[in-house]
């Protein structure tokens, strides 16, 4: 790992029992306050894929703050992949299992058939969201080229269900 990725991954905060106990919530805050450590992370992010994707979909939030700046790094267009009942006209819908219930995931038609989608998202945990947002950009006709998140955590066990996911962090 270069030094200033080292000093980008230094910038995660993790707050113990936030949203409840047990849990270990990683702040990115930080890290998107700093524009050097926020360039860093977005070109090892796409680094693996360029030239290879039309358009960028983030996950909902944090994954757009992401999503955004990769898409403008690449000079490629931004798809939103929101929960439920945020957007005026889903083309789309997947409802996915999470630990206590489901939730649903929406997106417009701005993704059209054959185009080649990178999805974006903060963190790679238990890998839910990220199976429910590729078969929700498949379901658009887009082919998914590839993922990439900014931190797996390894221990949730994600990567097994979400299969090739590119991580900058790992915790």
């Amino acid at each position: 790992m270069t030094e200033a990725l080292q000093r980008a991954e230094a910038l995660i905060r993790t707050i113990p029992d936030y949203p409840e106990p047990g849990v270990q919530f990683r702040d990115i805050t930080p890290l998107l306050a700093d524009a050097s450590a926020l360039r860093t992370v977005i070109h090892a992010m796409i680094a693996p894929f360029e030239g290879d994707f039309d358009v960028v979909a983030g996950v909902e939030a944090r994954g757009f703050l992401l999503a955004g700046a990769a898409a403008m790094e690449a000079g490629a267009g931004l798809v939103p992949i929101r929960k439920a009942g945020k957007l005026p006209r889903p083309a789309a819908s997947v409802d996915y299992a999470l630990e206590y219930g489901t939730a649903t995931i929406e997106a417009h038609d701005d993704i059209r058939d054959g185009m080649r989608v990178l999805l974006v998202d903060d963190v790679l945990a238990t890998g839910g969201t990220l199976v429910a947002a590729h078969t929700l950009v498949e379901r658009l006709g887009g082919r998914v080229v590839g993922t990439a998140v900014l931190m797996e955590l390894t221990a949730l066990g994600g990567r097994d269900v979400v299969g090739d996911v590119h991580a900058v962090f790992t915790g």
